[in-house]
């Protein structure tokens, strides 16, 4: 398979980097718009024959198109903000090759609204889209379908529930991934999904729990956030209700209501002294960059699915979850926990596509592929899973 990768930070260097001696992979073409953090990855990688390494712009669709088309690609993986999808999205239909991300485009239930309503042109030429191939969106819906497939009759709830202990030196504040992404997600209303109400919103850090996170982690308290789970797991799993609750924490909470206060999450330019300049730009700029963070940082992060129903007539209630160490990571990868923990979901969704053991066409979530080759070849990739029972009562509802 030959892979062009459009971004090259901290989740772009560690795909780069776990695929890299992978005997499917043929070829995988470095592109960043900063050309020198895309040769940065590639000299780290140690040169690789068959990598290369070209400057793009994500916002150009032609542009894209003819990159993609130079080197022959079988697939365009989008690694940068989710501003970027539709442009990407459609150089890749143009270049005729298939696409992945790992967020979507748009707000609320108009999430992924271009690509679902593209979809019957993709059909129609015999492309793959597959959208939402990240951690979470991505692990945590493959997570939902297989839970689906194997531990439920019947599914009542299917919520995400996110949570880390990590910590990260010298900061207050630090986000772990893009701010622009986590901006997004925290200052737009929440979204929920229920079979007899469609999609709904709610405010965003509402409904607290105290949800009981494994392997030291501990109790954490979770709120409503605006996640594309809500939007995709619907559409192919059967069940009465969709949710994502993140354990953020109280500053961070407060850090992020203070930034909408005062109107720096906008990306829209204002005038300062003649100067047109992006709020949030400058945000971003002030805070350290994620790909750079591991050193400092230490902890765990979680990502999993928590599934309540009915099996054999019983109730049941289960949570499947991957827990990434940072100091694993950083001494295994170079790279930090969080942004390898998204990297690695990604790679393995590439190697079923190139062995064609998923295929379709279309506009497809992950949720519409088999789910057992993926868990299957995760701890291959030192990316174990678990699955373990927990008491539905112990669950303390907060709000």
């Amino acid at each position: 398979m030959k892979v062009l990768l459009l971004g090259v930070g901290g989740v772009g260097e560690g795909i780069a980097r776990i695929a890299r001696d992978k005997p499917w992979l043929e070829q995988i073409i470095l592109a960043d718009y900063h050309l020198a953090r895309a040769q940065e990855v590639y000299e780290k990688l140690g040169k690789p024959v068959h990598f290369a390494v070209e400057k793009a712009d994500a916002s150009d669709i032609q542009g894209l198109a003819r990159l993609a088309s130079r080197y022959g690609v079988d697939l365009i993986l989008n690694a940068v903000s989710c501003e970027f999808s539709d442009a990407i999205f459609e150089a890749a239909y143009q270049a005729n090759t298939a696409y992945m991300d790992m967020a979507l485009s748009g707000v609320g239930a108009d999430m992924g609204r271009y690509q679902f309503d593209h979809a019957p042109l993709w059909e129609e030429k015999g492309l793959l889209a597959l959208i939402g191939m990240g951690m979470d969106p991505g692990v945590s819906d493959i997570f939902a379908k297989y839970a689906a497939k194997h531990l439920f009759d019947e599914i009542d709830e299917i919520g995400i529930r996110d949570g880390a202990a990590l910590q990260t030196e010298g900061y207050e504040f630090a986000p772990t991934f893009s701010i622009y992404d986590t901006i997004e997600e925290c200052t737009d209303p929440a979204l929920i999904w229920q079979r007899d109400k469609g999609w709904y919103q709610v405010e965003p850090f509402s409904e607290p729990e105290l949800f009981p996170f494994p392997e030291g982690i501990g109790p954490m308290e979770v709120v409503n956030v605006e996640h594309e789970e809500v939007v995709l797991i619907p559409r192919w799993i059967r069940c009465n209700k969709v949710t994502f609750k993140y354990g953020l924490g109280e500053k961070f909470i407060q850090v992020i209501r203070t930034l909408k206060m005062l109107g720096l999450h906008r990306r829209e330019p204002v005038n300062v002294k003649g100067i047109q300049v992006a709020p949030l730009d400058v945000v971003a700029a002030l805070l350290p960059d994620p790909a750079k963070l591991g050193p400092k940082m230490s902890g765990k992060t979680c990502v999993g699915t928590w599934v309540t129903g009915w099996k054999d007539g019983q109730r049941r209630s289960v949570y499947l979850y991957q827990v990434m160490d940072n100091q694993e990571a950083m001494q295994k990868y170079g790279i930090q926990a969080v942004s390898l923990q998204t990297a690695i979901g990604p790679v393995i969704g590439l190697e079923l596509l190139a062995k064609g053991i998923w295929q379709g066409k279309g506009v497809l979530g992950p949720e519409a592929f088999d789910p057992d080759p993926f868990l299957e070849r995760m701890p291959g990739y030192d990316f174990p899973y678990q699955i373990i029972e927990i008491d539905e009562t112990t669950i303390q509802r907060l709000g």
